[in-house]
């Protein structure tokens, strides 16, 4: 299956500040490689692209951002954005925001879910690999009200397990 995404400048950043190849800033571009994460963008995405990734606080090799950045273009669709109603803490952002919500099945992926409305269509580098190996998932947990009241083991429970599955999963 094939999942859309915008992803967030520090998703880039990080992913070329890690010396950790098992990150999941590191694996989410491995999935974007095996083509089942597209990611989405536009003109103004890419722009804050270039314009971080070239900051000289990073010293980041240009042959590296050039494959970063073409990777991005290369497996990934231009997109428009659309207008939302939320207020987000950081201006800027509002712009990955808009263009994730124009697909009704894509998501935002960041380091920064604070800065983003909680909604189910922003998440973590983590919870994307996660979504891309197990499928759709609600959330990293059950809840109260999600869950029946016949459930044979308390919830504690099941939301360990879920993190256990999780964990050995990939």
């Amino acid at each position: 299956m094939k999942y859309y995404a915008v992803l967030d400048t520090n998703v880039l950043v990080s992913s070329m500040l890690t010396k950790n190849p098992d990150s999941p800033v590191v694996k989410i571009f491995d999935v974007i490689r095996s083509d089942h994460l597209i990611p989405m963008y536009n003109a103004d995405i890419m722009a804050e692209y270039i314009e971080v990734l070239h900051r000289e606080r990073f010293e980041f090799n240009k042959d590296l951002i050039e494959k970063t950045l073409s990777l991005i273009t290369q497996n990934g669709i231009n997109c428009d954005k659309v207008s939302v109603a939320e207020v987000l803490t950081d201006p800027d952002d509002i712009v990955f925001y808009e263009v994730a919500l124009s697909r009704d099945d894509s998501y935002l992926v960041t380091g920064n879910l604070k800065h983003f409305p909680k909604n189910g269509r922003v998440v973590s580098p983590k919870d994307m690999l996660d979504i891309i190996a197990f499928g759709e998932l609600r959330s990293d947990t059950l809840n109260e009200s999600e869950s029946p009241l016949y459930l044979p083991i308390p919830l504690e429970e099941i939301n360990a397990i879920i993190a256990e599955v999780r964990r050995f999963a990939i």
